[in-house]
């Protein structure tokens, strides 16, 4: 009998391949024009909803998931971060997912040339439509926020209470420009597949640097 180890599959490899597909089905099927009559039922529902009170709220949500007010938020993360846990290996992590983000988005917008949609506009803007630039923002954000908190927070009902907030932020972010009709829905998933991959390969990277490390310390050890 032979004894055969296997292999674990490493989850940032299996998210970074997920989210791959994701995007990458999404973007067939908005270069096909195949997903359009169901964006467009989506604004149309989502839009239905509107009222001066929904849209002011809608307002706030893409005014924190603008760029320049996403980096006012990630410096004051970043000295929060390193004041609680001096961890400066995973600061580095989240200049790279915060800094990286808004560069590969406005090189996809750049290939797709997508036009925003003009069905019932409530704020203007310029630029290309897909994939949203301020759902990639806020994932990216949000989502390597949870991961590097996540590590320092024991508690269920803290870890819990983090990934319910990064949920809400990111879906709420996303939900806003669907509402201001800026965005097809297909945009925001957009952005958030590609964000996803984004900070998964990021993720990957730093547990791999972290492992090399470890093994280094040991090596030097023995």
């Amino acid at each position: 009998m032979h004894n055969f180890s296997r292999k674990k599959i490493d989850p940032a490899i299996v998210l970074i391949l997920l989210f791959a597909a994701g995007f990458s089905l999404l973007a067939f099927l908005v270069m096909s024009n195949a997903v359009f009559p169901a964006d467009m039922a989506i604004i149309s529902f989502v839009q239905g909803f509107e009222s001066p009170l929904f849209t002011t709220v809608m307002r706030f949500f893409t005014f924190i998931g603008s760029f320049p007010v996403v980096l006012v938020i990630s410096v004051l993360i970043l000295l929060l971060l390193f004041k609680l846990y001096k961890q400066k290996a995973e600061l580095i992590v989240f200049m790279i997912v915060l800094v990286g983000s808004p560069l590969f988005n406005e090189l996809l917008k750049r290939f797709f040339h997508r036009v925003r949609p003009e069905y019932h506009r409530l704020i203007d803007i310029g630029g290309f439509s897909f994939p949203s630039g301020h759902s990639m923002n806020a994932f990216s954000l949000y989502g390597i926020l949870a991961f590097l908190l996540w590590r320092h927070i024991r508690s269920r009902a803290g870890r819990t209470a983090l990934v319910l907030f990064s949920v809400f932020m990111i879906l709420l972010i996303g939900l806003s420009r669907i509402y201001l009709g800026v965005h097809y829905p297909s945009d925001v998933l957009g952005g958030y597949t590609a964000s996803g991959c984004w900070v998964a390969v990021v993720i990957w990277s730093f547990q791999k640097y972290k492992d090399k490390r470890k093994q280094q310390m040991k090596s030097e050890g023995d």
